[in-house]
């Protein structure tokens, strides 16, 4: 007797259940040997004041199955609320994203028959952490964090990845020409890794100029891999130019937990209305099948899901006259689907999956290296200070008993202002003060807590502290511009 796979199931917000019923349809005439737990997440719980949208009760058949099939959801707009996609994904540890997009020329309409790529975008840091503070009536802050560890699982996935789906080439896309921290250590680990993989290609691409060329000349592209944000945009940007981002599924992977979803969102404008395209979903439900090692399941669908896409039978997104013979809705799509189930597409490629589950490699143990040695040796503290000039807060700071520091430049959004020969007047509330130790002085945190009190004496609004440190004598901080 055949094993099933318990997978849980969330049926989402807009066309989500829509799509869903579609695709289980497919999934129950496939025969896929699975067992469905079903659990309720998204509008409807943000509506009952759970504000990431999921309750305890969907927590706990996600952690017994492992597996979860989602539709879109809805995030309300507004403070307050959580992205779902971005708690489930931290939450269970998804750090890779995949996002396969491929053309289905002549069948669907595009620029670029060609186009046949996968996305890797990590999944857990960046700036879609939504870590952000309103620091002052004028400034808000969102916080970029790329730890090395990261970068190393998601650039190391990547590559195996392209070994194993025999893909030829690897690029990676950052903005280490500005961001030289952040961005700079993802490229850095880049080059460090691709190097233990010498049979497979790679090359770096600043985002925005290989954001041009994705747009531009998708087919020189073979895998991409880059960070949490710029792989949300360019997936998209991957999506639309192949002809309808309604066809793309994506997978999110981790040790052990996976999530599998498309791309697309929630689209309530058109829901109830039997027209959405249940393809990225059934594609999503695709790579799902691969995962926990049913890929003669998920050839019998791809292939028959292929047949139907040269046969002409297409919903409204990508219907046209030249190469659709019917436009169908979103349950008559799903069953012209499974009426070509055991049939072979004669133009696309054939599926042909294999057996075996696939299973992350757990034989690499990421440790934070500590060799460097930590010096610290000053700290930015940020201000909230209603002047026009940092000349104005310089003449007031260097009034105090500064201890072992020195004040060293005062900027505004990473400008240097002060110290310059003429001064210069700008609208800000928003102050960054450097100190930096005095004639080499050591400095211990204590200095740091004896200053913040000779500020706060002083009324000086202090609203954030970022202490300097130099790692085997390199600067760990950036400096200003013109600093």
């Amino acid at each position: 007797m055949a094993e099933f796979t318990p997978i849980t199931i969330a049926y989402g917000d807009g066309i989500g259940s829509e799509i869903m019923e579609a695709v289980l349809y497919i999934l129950c005439k496939a025969e896929a040997r699975i067992r469905l737990e079903t659990i309720e997440v998204g509008e409807k719980l943000y509506k009952k004041h759970y504000t990431s949208g999921i309750s305890e009760e969907s927590w706990e058949s996600i952690q017994r199955t492992g597996i979860i099939l989602k539709a879109p959801i809805t995030t309300p707009q507004g403070g307050g609320y959580k992205s779902l996609n971005v708690t489930i994904r931290k939450t269970l540890q998804l750090f890779a994203n995949i996002r396969p997009s491929v053309s289905f020329h002549p069948f669907t309409k595009t620029l670029h028959p060609n186009l046949n790529l996968t996305i890797i975008r990590e999944n857990e840091e960046d700036l879609y952490a939504g870590i952000e503070y309103r620091q002052t009536y004028n400034m808000y802050e969102s916080v970029k964090l790329i730890s090395r560890i990261g970068c190393e699982k998601i650039i190391r996935y990547a590559f195996e990845y392209a070994v194993k789906n025999n893909r030829k080439k690897v690029t990676c896309l950052s903005k280490d020409n500005i961001m030289k921290f952040s961005d700079g250590v993802f490229h850095k680990v880049f080059n460090e890794i691709a190097k233990e993989y010498p049979q497979i290609n790679n090359e770096h691409y600043i985002i925005d100029i290989g954001t041009a060329r994705l747009a531009t000349k998708p087919e020189i592209f073979d895998v991409i891999v880059t960070s949490n944000l710029y792989g949300d945009i360019i997936s998209d940007v991957a999506a639309e130019i192949s002809g309808s981002v309604g066809l793309a599924g994506s997978a999110n992977i981790g040790q052990y937990y996976a999530m599998f979803e498309a791309v697309h969102g929630s689209a309530p404008d058109i829901a109830g209305k039997d027209i959405a395209n249940p393809s990225g979903l059934l594609n999503a439900a695709i790579m799902m099948l691969v995962h926990i090692g049913q890929g003669d399941i998920a050839t019998l669908i791809e292939n028959a899901w292929k047949k139907t896409i040269e046969d002409g039978i297409h919903t409204t997104d990508i219907y046209n006259e030249q190469s659709s013979s019917k436009k169908v809705g979103t349950k008559e799509f799903a069953e012209e689907v499974t009426k070509r189930l055991g049939q072979i597409p004669t133009k696309l490629p054939k599926a042909d999956y294999p057996l075996i589950a696939e299973k992350q490699e757990n034989n690499i143990e990421y440790k934070i290296d500590t060799k460097e040695v930590k010096k610290l040796v000053g700290t930015d503290i940020f201000m909230n200070m209603d002047v026009s000039s940092a000349h104005d807060i310089a003449d007031k700071v260097n009034k105090l008993d500064l201890g072992n520091f020195e004040l060293k430049t005062i900027s505004s959004k990473g400008l240097k202002l002060w110290p310059r020969d003429a001064r210069y007047e700008t609208v800000s509330d928003h102050w960054c003060c450097r100190f930096m130790n005095k004639d080499g002085m050591e400095i211990k945190h204590l200095d740091i807590t004896r200053l913040l009190e000779a500020l706060s004496k002083a009324n000086i609004d202090f609203i954030k502290v970022e202490n300097l440190f130099e790692f085997d004598g390199v600067a760990g901080y950036s400096l200003a511009q013109g600093e």
